[in-house]
């Protein structure tokens, strides 16, 4: 596998990160003992749908150039690749890919782990900027952290209300 991504890449890795999350939600929702927790963890849920389409929207929108050329991948070793990464960095909800709650966590602390997952997506994002060069789309992966960071700001709009 090359040291270097396009743009495209980098938003097939998002994508899953939003699908990785949009599970762990709705998974979360059911182990949920109080109504009030239940109908959040669905909203997150659901907010994870909206990202995920931004990004699905953002990526048809990518020119063939920043999509990349063709690589000689006879064996998919790349898709792997990538689904392997975005499945090692956890999805949003999850501190890490092993942990799981236990439905008796507080909104508040929900909130603060949604708040982290999103932050480490940054963090990870940022990282990847580097290997997407510019005729890749750079700008593209720079969008992508914007939207992160736009969802860090509602989810600090929300935490605000438990203090």
């Amino acid at each position: 596998m090359a040291g270097t991504f396009n743009a495209d890449e980098v938003f097939e890795m998002a994508e899953e990160i939003e699908r990785n999350g949009i599970r762990f939600y709705h998974e979360a929702s059911t182990k949920a003992a109080d109504k009030e927790m239940k109908q959040m963890l669905q909203d997150m849920a659901v907010m994870e749908e909206g990202h995920l389409k931004t990004f699905e929207g953002m990526r048809r929108e990518l020119s063939d150039e920043e999509k990349g050329g063709v690589v000689f991948d006879p064996y998919n070793e790349g898709a792997v690749y990538l689904q392997m990464m975005a499945g090692l960095r956890g999805s949003e909800g999850k501190v890490s890919p092993s942990q799981k709650l236990s439905g008796n966590e507080t909104i508040k602390e929900i909130l603060e782990i949604a708040v982290d997952a999103e932050k480490e997506s940054i963090v990870f994002y940022s990282g990847l900027k580097n290997m997407v060069p510019v005729t890749a789309g750079r700008d593209k992966v720079e969008a992508i952290i914007a939207e992160e960071m736009g969802h860090v700001n509602s989810l600090l709009e929300q935490l605000k209300k438990f203090e």
